[in-house]
Order: structure tokens, then sequence, then C-alpha cells
């Protein structure tokens, strides 16, 4: 019998007539809808007490309040995101704080080539510090001109959209600077270390017992 993993590996790509035109990576699926996937529960915050921290390859370590970052300048974009567990929803709009806005504040040592990204409740994943450069990658705090709500990661959440969602983390709390690559929570767990849904890198060839209907089973907004 295969597993759950094998069955998302060999389950059939949508047809022709379910994806739009080229912006919808092979073997996804689109929906208007925006589906709730997570592991472990829905943090609560004080956000008196919340903060983000910078620490690693760092010149020296970093805590930001919540309303330091609010105080940075702040964009709004639109763009296509895509889950491992098949789904696509296109057109998305954010507003955040692009990271390279930020990274100056961070003062990161030249040999930091990766970034682990911290998030509640003890999640974890790995980004190539380069890709964490464009225009299109927020620390999210709005999501369709609303506060971001809890269950998709707010107050804060990284937003990188042109990898599978799992590494646009919710809750984000902390980036830590690495030289060397390592695997995060997922990527331990037999994902994809980078994660490009258009060479469709789901997984590292180990076994992750996910349902390929996974997400039709989450709550949706």
């Amino acid at each position: 019998m295969l597993t759950k993993a094998e069955r998302i590996k060999r389950s059939k790509a949508p047809a022709a007539s379910e994806t739009q035109n080229d912006r919808v990576p092979p073997g996804q699926v689109l929906t208007d809808r925006f589906p709730i996937l997570h592991e472990g529960d829905v943090p609560r915050y004080d956000m008196k007490e919340w903060s983000l921290r910078s620490f690693g390859e760092v010149e020296e370590e970093r805590s930001f309040t919540y309303d330091e970052l609010m105080a940075l300048p702040r964009t709004r974009i639109s763009c296509d995101i895509h889950c491992v567990t098949r789904w696509s929803k296109l057109d998305t709009v954010w507003e955040g704080i692009r990271f390279r806005d930020l990274l100056p504040l961070l003062k990161v040592k030249p040999e930091a080539k990766y970034v682990m990204v911290h998030a509640d409740p003890d999640y974890e994943t790995n980004v190539p510090l380069e890709d964490l450069m464009g225009d299109d990658i927020l620390l999210a705090f709005n999501y369709d001109d609303k506060p971001l709500t809890d269950k998709h990661g707010g107050p804060l959440r990284l937003l990188v959209p042109h990898l599978y969602f799992w590494k646009s983390a919710k809750w984000v709390r902390g980036f830590e600077f690495m030289q060397e690559d390592r695997p995060g929570f997922w990527e331990s767990n037999g994902f994809h270390l980078y994660a490009d849904p258009f060479k469709e890198q789901r997984f590292s060839g180990e076994d992750l017992n996910i349902p390929e209907d996974e997400w039709h089973h989450k709550d949706f907004d």
C-alpha cells in the first residue's frame, strides 16, 4: 500500500482547464478561498511582550517590538501563493515591511548566506538569504487590506511567494543568520530544502504522511 506521501508524489496533475495560465505551477489546482493549515495551536499574544529577534551571524543581537517594526516603511503587493498540498491562490494582496528594508538594521555579517526563520509554536524553516531580498518578500501584517488574522499568522508572518508556502512562516519571531544551511521543521521531515513550486520541489525523497487531499479537509477563509 502506498504511503500518503507517495500518493502525493504520484497524484495526477490538474487538467489543462484547471490551470489558467503559466502562473500556476505543475501539480497545483486553483482555489478562490484561503485554506488554513499549520502545526500546533494558534498562539495568543500580549503585544506588550511580543518581540522579533535577530541573532546568529550578526554584529550584535537585536530585538524589535511590534511598534518599532510598524514605524518602518510599508509596502503593499499582489502575488500568487502555492502550497505543497497542491492548492494555489492567485492575486493575493498583502501589506508589510520588506525584509530588505529591515536588513540594514540587523548588521548581518558578510559571511551569512542562509537564514533560519523561527516562529511559534517551536517552528523553523530555512531560506537562502538572497531569496529574502526580492521586492515581494514581506514581514506581512495585513492581508486583503485587513489585519492579518491569527489563523493566517497574525500579528506577523513571513511572505516568500516564489517558494512553497510552508517557507512563509506564520507567527514569525526571529531570524537566525547562518554561514551554512540546515533543515528546518518540515525539511527535517521529508520536505525539500529549497521548495521551488515550478520545479515541484516538494520532497527530499523521504516519506511524509500528508494526504493528497489534505487542504480539502481544513478550514477556509
